[in-house]
């Protein structure tokens, strides 16, 4: 079972990479909307170092959005879906596997490139590892989060407004808890709190998204 997860990685990986209009789209719209911001509030230092963090952390959260709605779609559009529904492996598995090369395909690039952009919105120097590491906890919620919402939508057209509209609310949690830490560290204040409300919430969403997402599936292609 641990290698089918492996190779299904491995497979949505290679179509990615492949194809790759869906990473650069989510990395170019992630640098995209954070370079806009100095232009639209002026070039004055200190405000851009009390915003970095939320800027960074908003547009990472909107850019991983982009590609969610593909994260099932073409499998349904070629009958890979269907089949594997039909499999006896446990299609909680195959759901599992297609989050995580979500996040690797799509979360892992921002990561790396989050600081970068960093200098650009005058982000303090202790902030950078915070960053990083709210990062590398939070985002995979992201994954979990949307991909309860792509797999509600699958079988809709057009079904992209619909995922914002439920996932958006759901994500705000993980933005509280990663900038509030963040912030915290750069303050030198007590951080382990929203550290762990963090790293609590994505463990939770990995715990039931794959056997949500796999119910709605199920339910959707009925």
């Amino acid at each position: 079972m641990l290698k089918l997860g492996f190779l299904i990685i491995v497979r949505d990986l290679r179509l990615s990479m492949r194809h790759g209009s869906s990473t650069t789209m989510v990395v170019s719209f992630f640098i995209i909307v954070v370079t806009m911001f100095p232009f639209a509030v002026g070039p004055e230092q200190e405000i851009l170092r009390k915003i970095s963090l939320g800027v960074i952390w908003v547009a990472a959260l909107l850019s991983s959005m982009l590609s969610l709605d593909s994260m099932f779609q073409s499998d349904y559009e070629d009958g890979s879906l269907d089949q594997f529904v039909l499999s006896p492996a446990p299609l909680e598995l195959v759901v599992l596997a297609k989050f995580i090369a979500h996040w690797l395909s799509s979360s892992l690039p921002l990561i790396l490139v989050a600081p970068l952009l960093g200098i650009l919105m005058n982000l303090p120097e202790r902030g950078y590892v915070p960053l990083i590491v709210t990062m590398v906890l939070g985002t995979p919620a992201l994954s979990f989060i949307g991909g309860i919402g792509a797999s509600l939508t699958v079988t809709l057209r057009r079904g992209g407004v619909l995922l914002s509209l439920l996932i958006l609310p759901l994500y705000i949690p993980v933005l509280i808890f990663a900038v509030l830490a963040a912030n915290a560290v750069i303050d030198g204040d007590p951080v382990m709190d929203h550290v762990l409300l963090l790293s609590g919430f994505t463990l939770f969403s990995a715990a039931i998204a794959p056997w949500a997402a796999a119910a709605a599936i199920r339910a959707g292609l009925e």
